[in-house]
């Protein structure tokens, strides 16, 4: 099967909003005359404009750990035509629809939330009257399926503060969590933005005059980023000599995040087990080596009681420091189906990677398989370890 290693990446997103606000203006004159008085509700126009955020941007950790993070380099699984299949895009990928939330909060800014209007909008622009005052306005995309089954659920109702975002547990056991009997539904890439305290003033405090359009307009600065992370994840068996033959097609992760704040993206504290797709790969390439790869892509809320953009700098890592001791350990397990019809569950304890990955990143887990033994009886109660995490550093992290 032939390797892709560096597929070109999908695109993330990044979003500016500019609400563009019409006025009466003298037909002669494009200049703000002293008498300019806005009426009480103002029609209000919002241009949404993608810029294109790749994996490899938005998985750059430099800006932590000082030195680049090349995910490629230590990506061997690749991504082809039955990857893209199977899991959909290697990363993420543009939304068109978005949903949007207005939260009229009268003269007080940052007031809590008394109503909100609800609006649903295809393409990048939405126009609507705002009353002069303050606002809050939250956005987040559409989720488009192909099959029409949507794993992810939105509760608006319990507070008209907070949006939160939550997948339900499946019907898969898991002897990953103690705190839920079955693993649940990873989420669909979800994308958000929240601003506060937006103003819309009658002497135009803060915006500009578009003289080409001959609008005013407020730029209002307010950036989409993923909500949801993605990891990649391989397996890599060294030696195998046709020993496994396959892998079934569904693995776990525990310890990740059951649900998120759409407004904030903080992941709650109630860890859960999620598991996602995963195929087994013959024959693949790794610096000249024949190894055999069980592969997958995972999205996920991220880590428990974290949201990602608090982490700016060296110093930020403490709190990661401080999750990984309060959180479960995250597992992975992964059942391998050997020559002679058997099959095992093996677990591996990746929390290492996941913590130093804290917004997405390739996880990677190596076996020797001389060292592993062919189960003797079937249905997997042969051989149920754990196996430590292994990853060759090229530079080190301060956790």
């Amino acid at each position: 099967m032939m390797m892709h290693r560096h597929t070109p990446l999908r695109q993330a997103v990044g979003v500016v909003f500019c609400a563009i606000i019409a006025t009466i203006m003298a037909v002669t004159s494009c200049e703000r005359s002293p008498e300019l008085h806005l009426r009480k509700e103002v029609p209000t126009k919002f241009t949404i404009t993608n810029l294109g955020l790749e994996l490899e941007t938005y998985w750059d950790y430099a800006f932590v750990y000082t030195v680049k993070y090349e995910w490629e380099a230590e990506w061997y699984y690749g991504w082809d035509w039955d990857d893209s299949t199977v899991f959909g895009a290697q990363g993420y990928t543009k939304p068109n629809i978005f949903n949007i939330r207005r939260y009229y909060t009268g003269s007080t800014p940052y007031a809590p939330h008394k109503n909100v209007f609800a609006h649903t909008v295809e393409g990048t622009e939405f126009t609507a009257n705002f009353e002069l005052g303050f606002w809050d306005i939250l956005v987040w995309n559409d989720i488009i399926t192909k099959d029409n089954v949507q794993s992810l659920n939105f509760d608006e109702t319990s507070s008209l503060d907070s949006v939160i975002a939550y997948t339900n547990e499946s019907m898969r056991p898991t002897r990953l969590s103690r705190a839920h009997a079955h693993s649940f539904y990873q989420p669909e890439e979800l994308f958000s933005a929240y601003g506060q305290a937006i103003e819309i003033n009658e002497d135009l405090t803060g915006f500009e005059f578009d003289a080409e359009r001959g609008v005013w307009v407020k730029k209002l600065n307010l950036e989409l980023y993923p909500v949801t992370y993605i990891y990649l994840t391989q397996l890599i068996l060294h030696h195998n000599n046709n020993k496994v033959i396959g892998a079934e097609g569904v693995g776990d992760i525990s310890a990740l995040a059951h649900m998120t704040n759409v407004n904030t993206g903080k992941a709650d504290d109630d860890p859960a087990t999620v598991h996602y797709n995963l195929r087994f790969k013959k024959n693949c390439d790794m610096e000249g080596e024949n190894v055999d790869i069980v592969g997958g892509r995972l999205l996920t809320f991220g880590i428990p009681n974290l949201r990602p953009s608090d982490i700016k700098e060296p110093k930020d890592t403490a709190l990661l420091k401080e999750l990984m001791r309060r959180n479960p350990r995250n597992y992975m397990d992964v059942t391998l189906q050997f020559n002679n019809g058997n099959d095992t569950t093996i677990y591996f304890d990746v929390s290492d990677q996941i913590y130093k990955r804290f917004r997405g990143g390739v996880i990677t887990v190596e076996l020797d398989m001389d060292t592993i033994h062919i189960p003797s009886r079937p249905g997997g109660s042969a051989f149920d370890a754990v196996v430590k995490d292994y990853e060759e550093e090229t530079y080190e992290f301060p956790m």
